[in-house]
């Protein structure tokens, strides 16, 4: 028989757990709100294993809020490199920019204020004012909502289950220690209420736990068809003038936006990959070029979509470099590609460019 969870203690039992088992975190060594809101950033829909590196670099360089405000849009997009999901970088930047305008340099301690800012939503509001001025906020995110669904069996999609799985963590969080909670139901729902394969034998709330003592873990939460994803044929130049190649910056409200990448685009259908090239050349930068060698071709992933993209060394013919479909352009020695921010598709070109192999 299922244990009650009006009188059960789950703070209590969720936070005896996490004293347990908790992982020494950088974000963990510290009360500053700027590197914990940096944290809270970066880990949105990234691995912690994958953060951890891109975190303390990013304090080497900048660590404070000051520095980050005053840093120019490149230095920050390089920093974020191959973390993904550039727009968190780009209101990051922004808003550490108001803070440091608006706010005298002091991250809010107003949640209103706070969620205010770019980028700030519901839980990152919530969980830098649990962890960072100890208010008792639940902070709900994909963890959080696995575990409640479980707990209290509900088969509902996250934007209509919020609102009672808001009102139970409510009711439950430890308002003494309400980021160490926060923090632990996160940990829980990453390591032992996981997604798939949940370690239900060594849970200690097992027996409070509507699904478990049910039997149907593997239900919950509701689980969304989701649809595949489209492939995209996609060509790119390397565009070649003496010892120089030429790159285009993305428009900045874009995907990708602000990174420096190849020119080029998707393949029109009745076109070819060189085709294809001559012509984003030439509408993007205005610029008339000869493809010639095939470089490589490389199949790279983002979030909603795949692409299939080839690669050719091209020779630069006439017109002068104009930003029609960019927001920049410039021309660079190929020693210098390390220096700009580019799209992790493009990294896997890096390597197989060399000069000696320009002959087109």
């Amino acid at each position: 028989m299922i244990g009650s969870l009006k009188h059960f203690d789950f703070a209590n039992a969720l936070l005896k757990w996490y004293d347990a088992h908790s992982r020494p975190y950088p974000w963990r060594k510290t009360s500053d709100p700027y590197r914990i809101w940096l944290s809270e950033i970066m880990l949105q829909q990234t691995q912690v294993k994958t953060v951890i590196p891109f975190y303390n670099h990013w304090l080497t360089a900048l660590p404070n809020i000051q520095s980050v405000a005053k840093a120019d849009s490149e230095k920050i997009l390089k920093l974020w490199e191959g973390l993904g999901y550039y727009a968190r970088a780009r209101n990051f930047h922004s808003a550490c920019k108001i803070v440091l305008n608006q706010f005298n340099g002091k991250i809010p301690a107003n949640y209103q204020d706070f969620q205010s800012l770019p980028g700030v939503g519901p839980y990152v509001a919530a969980a830098v004012m649990s962890i960072a001025y100890n208010f008792p906020m639940p902070a709900i995110d994909s963890n959080v909502y696995r575990v409640i669904s479980r707990i209290k069996s509900i088969n509902l999609p996250f934007n209509r289950s919020r609102n009672h799985i808001l009102e139970f963590l409510s009711g439950h969080i430890s308002p003494e220690r309400p980021g160490d909670f926060n923090q632990a139901i996160m940990d829980f729902g990453r390591e032992i209420c996981t997604s798939n394969n949940p370690s239900c034998n060594i849970c200690p709330i097992q027996h409070h736990c509507y699904s478990f003592v049910d039997n149907s873990v593997d239900k919950y939460p509701l689980k969304v068809k989701r649809p595949k994803k489209p492939l995209f044929k996609v060509a790119v130049g390397i565009i070649w003038n003496q010892n120089k190649i030429l790159i285009s910056k993305r428009k900045r409200d874009g995907l990708l936006g602000g990174l420096w990448e190849f020119p080029g685009g998707k393949i029109k259908a009745g076109e070819d990959a060189k085709q294809c090239i001559i012509r984003e050349l030439k509408e993007e930068l205005g610029v008339l070029v000869r493809p010639g060698l095939f470089i490589k071709q490389i199949k790279h992933s983002y979030s909603h979509f795949t692409i299939v993209l080839d690669a050719y060394h091209c020779t630069y013919l006439s017109g002068n470099p104009s930003a029609l479909g960019c927001d920049d352009w410039r021309w660079i020695k190929l020693k210098d590609i390390h220096q700009l921010p580019f799209p992790k598709a493009n990294h896997k070109l890096f390597d197989s460019i060399s000069e000696g192999a320009v002959s087109c």
